[in-house]
């Protein structure tokens, strides 16, 4: 039995019934997310505009914070939230000042997303683990870029066009469409 954090300390048949769970109620389950974060009742407030750019880029979606919000529950719902908590902690990243803080922020983020057996271990090559955990012998504010960029892309060519067709984003369209 697997007993790391999160979902990952439940045992095998938990998570294969959790799977078929989400299977068999997937959208009324992120419906419950989305109510849960208040998206629901902003997505009627939403100017039509807005929820459309986020079809137009993943950019202007993540630009967007009730984008990214919506995106973030799609992602839960996907069991893939991993990759857009390393983007975010790696922009959060970049804007630290102080540099005593850059290397705390720099091992942490490392433990939690890219090292060996890390909680919430990001999808990343082998050479850009390589590079990234270099980087840290001396953080800057540039030593996650190649990782991130990794993240980004994956999921602006994986998981955004899967987030384009989910009902999530096709209900929150349709709620705006006049």
């Amino acid at each position: 039995m697997n007993m790391c954090r999160g979902l990952e300390s439940l045992p095998i048949t938990c998570l294969e019934r959790a799977k078929e769970l989400k299977a068999r109620f997937g959208s009324f389950l992120l419906k419950q997310e989305l109510n849960f974060m208040g998206l629901s009742n902003k997505a009627d407030k939403l100017r039509v505009e807005e929820a459309l750019k986020w079809g137009v880029s993943f950019q202007n979606l993540l630009a967007h914070n009730d984008g990214l919000r919506a995106f973030q529950a799609f992602l839960v719902s996907e069991y893939s939230e991993e990759n857009i908590a390393f983007y975010l902690a790696c922009e959060d990243y970049k804007n630290t000042k102080s540099a005593s803080k850059l290397c705390a922020k720099a091992t942490k983020i490392y433990e939690e997303f890219i090292g060996c057996d890390a909680p919430r271990e990001v999808n990343l090559d082998h050479e850009t683990r390589t590079t990234t955990k270099k980087n840290l012998e001396q953080p800057t504010v540039s030593c996650f870029e190649l990782a991130q960029s990794k993240i980004y892309a994956l999921m602006e060519k994986d998981c955004y066009p899967r987030f384009l067709k989910s009902t999530l984003y096709l209900d929150i369209t349709r709620r705006l469409t006049p």
